[in-house]
């Protein structure tokens, strides 16, 4: 059995496609990335690359690298063969962040981050629905964001960071921040609850393909929780997203009894244990 770990580029495109949609529920990021941006990053676009993982010629294990380590996923594969990737990285990839299954993201963190480096490790549940698993929870007034909410939309952003991953994104780079919230209003990424005016609830497209979408950055205002909005507003977009779109899925922290409970009313299902890491 001949194993090896190679870069991948756009002769492997159809390789990576069928291997990532064997499991789309757990590959969804990934299967997003290839969507909007291909296998190979183009000109002036920031550098990514996959590395995979091949035996005797098929490819078996995928691990994405944005940048130099700002971001890296593995795909939904046996630890033992993001531990063959991983090894073939150590020395040239600095993990920075990194989500995906645990075994797989505990793997990475053991080759590719430095002692003491992690700040942040958060234990997370993979949720998932289908249309014919919702229930009857709805809101057509949340809307998809636009630049007039800009105003509103970027210090709620920023809180939402702050609440769920413990940081300041005004603090390490306030402008690029507000960048990125303009880029994903702007690729219709972002939908937005306004009542009087006033936005009380967020929540974004993270990645999204033929194989369905994954959710993040569900943020309701502190004054204006336990007002259904969460559970409205998740039902609504999970609703219209479905309605073209065959599977949805979104990370919950399993501290976090309250976004699960609300997954669970709407009619998601809890999956595969999940890790995300910060250094």
């Amino acid at each position: 059995m001949a194993v090896t770990v190679e870069l991948l580029g756009p002769a492997h495109v159809e390789a990576l496609r069928a291997l990532l949609s064997r499991e789309p529920s757990h590959n969804l990021y990934l299967l997003g990335v290839l969507q909007d941006y291909g296998v190979v990053a183009s000109d002036g676009r920031l550098p990514f690359a996959f590395h995979g993982r091949f035996v005797d010629g098929e490819l078996t294990a995928v691990v994405f690298v944005g940048g130099t380590g700002g971001l890296v996923v593995p795909s939904a594969s046996p630890a033992a063969a993001i531990t063959d990737i991983a090894r073939t990285l150590a020395g040239q990839v600095t993990l920075a962040s990194a989500l995906g299954e645990k075994p797989a993201v505990d793997v990475l963190v053991q080759f590719l981050a430095g002692p003491g480096r992690l700040t942040l490790s958060k234990s997370q549940r993979l949720f998932a629905v289908s249309a014919d698993d919702l229930g009857p929870f709805t809101n057509p007034t949340l809307r998809l964001a636009t630049d007039a909410d800009l105003p509103q939309l970027v210090p709620m952003a920023a809180a939402a960071i702050k609440e769920m991953f413990e940081r300041d994104p005004d603090a390490e780079d306030k402008e690029a921040f507000a960048h990125r919230v303009a880029l994903r209003v702007l690729s219709k990424r972002t939908y937005v609850l306004e009542e009087k005016g006033r936005l009380v609830f967020k929540i974004d497209i993270g990645a999204r393909s033929a194989f369905g979408a994954e959710l993040e950055a569900l943020y309701t205002l502190p004054d204006e929780r336990r007002k259904q909005h969460a559970t409205l507003c998740l039902g609504q977009i999970s609703r219209h997203l479905l309605s073209s779109l065959p599977r949805l899925t979104m990370r919950v922290d399993d501290q976090n009894a309250l976004l699960a409970g609300v997954a669970r009313k709407v009619g998601y299902l809890a999956g595969r244990a999940q890790r995300l890491v910060m250094a």
